[in-house]
């Protein structure tokens, strides 16, 4: 009974982890893709440069998605 217990929090646990992980850098990377779309719209001749800062920044955004993605892997196989 206490297996099961501890299964279904541990299941539970790593979707919160989840789902609370990966609202922030949605979040974050809509913020940083439009305020881009926009610099584009007023700056065409910038686009290129805009564009290579952009994805470098959402690619370090995205990290704190991968982390939390990491913790719920550890809370379902190692706890």
């Amino acid at each position: 009974m206490d297996s099961v217990i501890i299964d279904a929090a541990r299941y539970l646990a790593a979707g919160i982890c989840m789902g609370l992980g990966a609202i922030g850098p949605a979040v974050g990377e809509g913020i940083a893709a439009a305020h881009a779309l926009d610099a584009m719209a007023r700056q065409p001749e910038m686009a290129n440069v805009l564009l290579r800062t952009m994805v470098i920044g959402q690619a370090i955004t995205e990290t704190t998605g991968i982390y939390s993605l990491v913790v719920a892997i550890v809370l379902i196989f190692v706890a």
